[in-house]
């Protein structure tokens, strides 16, 4: 299994799509990369000599920003928008959508699973609800002033 920045890549997967497998890579810029290094992208990810992998290697430390660093630029970015308080930074902040996506319904991937607020939807639950609202009315009931 050929490993290129520390990234195994699929064996049984042509080049191009072998190399999709970094972060920061895509489709088009496999197909750059392997124009660079004069390879050819449907060539198997297996059959890979070392001089070609060398000059994959080189080509994307020439051209591209790739896995940790890449990972640490991104980061960074989202910390800076933080830190000067701006729009996007308060999104980021508050993990919800930061490009304008609509948030009423949707946008549960940023937000999570549904947290519902104020209605008790379990039967029992609400019998304990309504107990404990009673013991307290009781409660305030027989509590007597301190005037007479």
């Amino acid at each position: 299994m050929p490993k290129i920045l520390g990234i195994d890549l699929p064996e049984n997967k042509h080049l191009n799509i072998s190399l999709t497998y970094l972060y920061g890579i895509g489709l088009t810029s496999a197909n750059k990369i392997c124009a660079d290094a004069n390879i050819d992208p449907n060539k198997k990810a297996s059959d890979l000599t070392t001089d070609e992998l060398n000059a994959i290697l080189k080509a994307l430390q020439e051209s591209y920003l790739v896995e940790g660093d890449l990972r640490r630029a991104v980061a960074q970015n989202i910390r800076r928008l933080t830190a000067i308080g701006s729009y996007r930074g308060l999104r980021h902040k508050r993990n919800l959508p930061v490009r304008g996506q609509r948030t009423k319904t949707n946008a549960r991937t940023r937000k999570g699973a549904k947290k519902t607020v104020g209605a008790i939807r379990e039967r029992s639950e609400r019998k304990q609800a309504n107990a404990a609202a009673e013991a307290k009315a009781a409660a305030a009931e027989a509590k007597p002033s301190g005037k007479k």
